[in-house]
């Protein structure tokens, strides 16, 4: 996959996504947070995954995020993770292994091929905060409903 520079234009978006779990593996969520070029938010989206690896959770959040993205008709998209993992893997610079993790690459690589720009950095976890915010608020409601 080829992976131009990012430059603005009315259908692109940033997306930040996260990914955790509480052991591993433990409980775990994933959060995609999709923001226009002024920073605004377009959608965030969420989802609990049961008992996964942090791994897992991580490459579910590209994922959902890349998922919302093409229902919103972006086309050049910017992708800030706090897995270097994630985004070395992305790159082809590390191979994806793990049997769990292959069918997330491919769908991960899938929906990436279908965007005219790509754009991928890894970013410092509190640059990430907001889609962390949305991995924890899952899991904190998962937590609470199971004491229930």
């Amino acid at each position: 996959m080829r992976m131009l520079p990012f430059d603005h234009d009315a259908a692109e978006a940033t997306l930040f996504a996260d990914g955790g779990s509480r052991g591993n593996p433990g409980p775990a969520a994933s959060g995609a947070i999709l923001l226009d070029p002024g920073g605004e938010l377009l959608e965030e989206t969420c989802a609990y995954l049961g008992v996964a690896t942090n791994n897992v959770a991580e490459w579910t959040a590209l994922c959902l995020g890349l998922e919302a993205a093409k229902k919103r008709g972006i086309r050049r998209i910017a992708i800030r993770l706090d897995s270097e993992l994630v985004v070395k893997q992305v790159r082809g610079e590390y191979r994806v292994k793990h049997a769990d993790l292959q069918p997330l690459h491919r769908r991960a690589m899938t929906l990436l091929r279908t965007f005219e720009r790509v754009d991928i950095q890894h970013v410092p976890r509190k640059q990430n905060a907001q889609a962390d915010r949305l991995v924890n608020r899952v899991l904190d409601q998962e937590a609470s409903a199971a004491a229930k």
